[in-house]
């Protein structure tokens, strides 16, 4: 059972980007206790501040590779690198991918896949 679809490009994009979206809250919450109360607890920070930042890595890994399966132009693979900056755009930029077509190429039954992919997995 394929249930996260990450044998899939599209799959794979779509768990990291809704990945570091939690990181990014975890990471806020954590400076939240740190910045907000008089007497702050950096373990938010300590803790989330890594997990964020190796999520944030593998996003644009995972984005890269994406621009690369679908054949993104250069203005959607830049979208999808600065999707990572600002907190939760990963998400927005993956639906507003799945709505416009960028993870389907021409011909693609099911537009989740590009033929390159297809043809390497039959």
């Amino acid at each position: 059972m394929n249930f996260l679809g990450l044998r899939t490009t599209a799959g794979r994009f779509r768990f990291f980007a809704v990945l570091e979206a939690i990181s990014w809250a975890g990471l806020l919450i954590g400076m939240a206790f740190k910045y907000l109360p008089e007497e702050g607890n950096e373990i938010g920070v300590k803790i989330f501040g890594p997990v964020h930042g190796t999520i944030f890595i593998l996003f644009v890994l995972v984005a890269l590779l994406a621009s690369r399966e679908f054949e993104w132009n250069w203005k959607t693979t830049v979208l999808a690198l600065l999707s990572s900056i600002p907190p939760f755009f990963t998400v927005l930029f993956e639906v507003w991918a799945v709505r416009s077509g960028k993870f389907a190429e021409a011909g693609a039954p099911g537009g989740t896949e590009s033929p390159k992919t297809l043809a390497a997995s039959s």
